[in-house]
């Protein structure tokens, strides 16, 4: 909990953003401490831009702002700084790495703490380098400088000659990062660190090693992920924003660079105007015309390049303002926290559908629940997913984030062959002791490769006319469209369960000739059972069913339905 008077909330970061004013709230620095680190940081010189100019001369007030709060939080007569945590959400090219290699440098100069530790870490050997080298170079252009900080490019320490203060690299791993007593830490690209098994780990040793250090910060600065945020990555992220919304009140200050999603939403973030709100050093060190030319590129290439550009370059989220579907557009904003039970769903519900979708043994099998609700005759959804472990091996990219799905209660993991088909026939079981399935076509399967399926179904007494097969490809269509325009009108609803929101996230659809397809080949090596899943008790839901009554028009009267034998 922050002290009285230093809330970091930004309540109004969006009227900010639209206007390009500094996202630091108004906060009772200690002056003093503040101008002195600023006169340092000015002072310093850039080393890799032509004719090597002080960071006072090229950067913007955005900056000084920051520099401002990070060391005019320190109370010199505690020896406690007020504000610990600091994370900087930035699009590419703004000066980032080299901003806070200039930001440590200044804290090794103005750090008391004999023998501190300031630690350069993320995740890879090659980011961390960059930040020592930027460094290295501010330290070699300044006479004062070179007498009073020895670097060591051997070891990738940078030593204080008077302190024994130390700069050094540190690997993104648990067993390094344990016991360590670091006063100083800068995380660079946290967005990365969600690729990594232990990542959770890794940050609790690193706010450990703050603990006996009152006077000390961890500054995160990173760009928005290539994919939907998952990990310590989302972690930090959602903290970050709930300090900056009011909604937390913690000792850190969140700076995101970030459209909001009105702005943001049915590609706003295309337009140039928008660009500057989030690149605060747009034609300074972001080129204007580069963008535009990159853009222009992406629109080229298609999709994947498209989500690329918006999630580096104006830090678009992939999954929130921007996906490969237009369903995720408007996807964030029909939240209904409730919903990630599905026993609310069913008391909510007056009738339900059950879709099941599902591959390989390295793939996910996903079952979604769609109701309708009892009053407003808005539908509600709900999904879990099973997956066999040897997907932790067999899919290494995302074994971090169904690793969180799984910590979120969102999805099991299996170590037999048939566990994953016993736990979607439980849930199925469990929505028709309801009573809420109809009597016919109540729950809606891909027919290719499920006899196990289906058998284990009929086990559970699941089985004759209530089990349809969905015809999958452009025959989905109207169920993609349907949950597009419903998701747009406000009419269905979601719990906003991190497995579910990946999976719309990951989605692409690909237009061929009056059909829409969103299919797992055009997802790429991402999942997206569940939505499939979803797709399909949107089809048996389409047809207006009613509980423990046959439909009001029947599914055989579509070609797009076939029973599964």
């Amino acid at each position: 909990m922050t002290a009285r008077g230093w809330s970091t909330a930004c309540p109004d970061w969006k009227d900010r953003i639209i206007n390009r004013r500094p996202l630091i709230p108004d906060l009772p620095l200690f002056d003093a401490e503040a101008e002195r680190a600023l006169r340092v940081f000015k002072r310093l010189r850039v080393p890799d831009i032509i004719g090597q100019p002080t960071y006072g001369e090229v950067c913007d007030e955005w900056v000084f702002a920051l520099v401002r709060a990070i060391f005019g939080s320190f109370d010199v007569k505690t020896q406690r700084r007020m504000i610990r945590e600091f994370f900087v959400l930035i699009p590419k090219k703004n000066g980032k790495s080299s901003i806070a290699a200039a930001i440590m440098v200044t804290a090794a100069i103005l750090n008391v703490r004999p023998e501190a530790e300031l630690l350069l870490i993320a995740p890879t050997k090659k980011i961390a380098e960059i930040a020592f080298k930027q460094a290295v170079g501010i330290i070699r252009l300044d006479k004062d400088l070179n007498d009073l900080l020895k670097p060591q490019n051997h070891q990738k320490t940078i030593t204080h000659l008077a302190s024994k203060a130390v700069i050094a690299i540190k690997a993104a791993e648990a067993d390094v990062i344990t016991g360590s007593k670091a006063t100083f830490i800068l995380i660079d690209e946290t967005h990365v660190f969600a690729m990594k098994s232990k990542a959770a780990e890794i940050f609790v040793e690193i706010r450990g090693s703050l603990a006996s250090r009152p006077d000390g910060f961890l500054l995160q600065i990173t760009t928005q992920s290539k994919t939907p945020p998952t990990g310590v990555f989302r972690d930090e992220l959602d903290i970050a924003r709930k300090v900056r919304d009011g909604d937390l009140d913690l000792p850190l200050l969140p700076v995101l660079y970030e459209l909001p999603f009105e702005v943001a939403n049915d590609n706003g973030w295309r337009d140039p105007k928008t660009w500057g709100m989030v690149n605060p050093n747009l034609n300074r060190s972001v080129d204007e015309r580069f963008l535009r030319d990159e853009l222009t590129k992406a629109e080229a290439k298609g999709t994947a390049a498209l989500l690329l550009f918006a999630s580096q370059h104006l830090n678009v989220e992939v999954g929130q303002s921007l996906g490969g579907w237009r369903g995720s557009h408007y996807w964030a904003k029909q939240r209904l926290p409730e919903l990630s039970s599905l026993d609310a769903l069913l008391e909510m519900s007056e009738v339900v559908t059950v879709g099941i979708d599902g591959g390989g043994l390295d793939d996910l099998l996903g079952v979604s629940v769609l109701g309708r609700h009892k009053v407003t005759q808005h539908w509600l959804c709900w999904s879990h997913a099973f997956a066999q472990r040897d997907v932790l091996l067999l899919r290494q990219e995302i074994a971090q984030a169904l690793q969180d799905f799984e910590r979120d209660g969102d999805l099991t993991f299996c170590d037999d062959a048939t566990s994953d088909i016993a736990g979607v026939a439980d849930i199925c079981r469990r929505v028709r002791d309801s009573g809420l399935l109809p009597d016919k076509y109540g729950v809606g399967l891909d027919p290719m490769g499920v006899a196990a399926l289906v058998d284990e179904l009929a086990r559970s007494g699941i089985g004759g006319d209530l089990v349809t097969g969905v015809s999958q490809g452009f025959r989905l269509s109207s169920a993609v469209w349907g949950l597009e325009r419903k998701l747009k009108d406000g009419t269905l609803w979601h719990g906003g369960q991190g497995l579910l929101s990946w999976c719309v996230g990951n989605a692409r659809a690909e237009q061929r000739g009056n059909a829409v397809l969103i299919t797992k080949e055009t997802a790429g090596k991402s999942k997206i059972d569940p939505l499939v899943a979803l797709f399909n008790a949107v089809k048996l839901m389409e047809v207006g069913p009613s509980a423990g009554g046959v439909a009001a028009t029947s599914p055989w009267d579509d070609p797009d339905f076939s029973l599964v034998a």
